[in-house]
């Protein structure tokens, strides 16, 4: 299995070789250090951890676990068998080749406080006979007898910032003298955004 972490930076279109139009997603890839081995007998999985990009200052228990391997922005984990990797290595953009199928994952956009008109596409009162100021409200929570709110009641609330799982998109492009991926189809996020790029099984 394949993967690397990288920014969402902005989308775009590219030609391909019949002359047809390719909705794309750059994403900003810089190469990415193996930071930790998960092991079944120590830790009871196995896993990849690797980090990427740069900050200034780390706490403590950071720089006890990183030591000389650098001052990491972010840190991912990777459930996969780490036979083939060791503590040090480095993960490049060119792991990666054109046509190859991948699986991103990222946090999606924030909305914040949204009623349920848009938060659950809730169609909203009657704009008549007498419903002034009912067109986005939820209506009933609720029936007599028993006297509370049910868990998982659809209402108000905060709304985007969750994890989102786009499966099926191929890598169109490999800029590795710029750092830069270009994937089909548009990716969760916002710029900025940390997304995380898994070879398909």
């Amino acid at each position: 299995m394949k993967f690397i972490i990288g920014k969402k930076l902005n989308m775009t279109q590219i030609f391909d070789e019949g002359g047809k139009v390719v909705p794309v997603t750059l994403v900003e890839v810089d190469p990415c250090t193996v930071t930790q081995i998960r092991t079944e007998e120590k830790d009871g999985y196995k896993a990849v951890q690797i980090g990427s990009g740069h900050k200034k200052n780390i706490n403590k228990p950071e720089k006890g676990h990183l030591k000389d391997l650098g001052q990491f922005l972010f840190l991912k984990e990777f459930r996969t068998d780490a036979e083939n990797y060791k503590v040090g290595d480095k993960i490049e953009i060119s792991t990666f080749a054109v046509g190859d199928g991948v699986n991103v994952s990222g946090i999606s956009k924030g909305k914040g406080f949204q009623g349920v008109v848009k938060r659950h596409h809730f169609s909203g009162g009657p704009g008549s006979h007498g419903q002034a100021h009912n067109l986005r409200s939820p209506g009933s929570i609720g029936a007599g007898g028993v006297q509370r709110v049910f868990k998982g009641r659809r209402m108000a609330g905060r709304t985007g910032s969750d994890r989102v799982f786009t499966k099926g998109l191929k890598v169109v492009k490999v800029d590795a003298e710029n750092g830069i991926l270009a994937i089909s189809g548009a990716l969760p996020g916002r710029k900025g955004t940390l997304v995380e790029i898994v070879s398909q099984k």
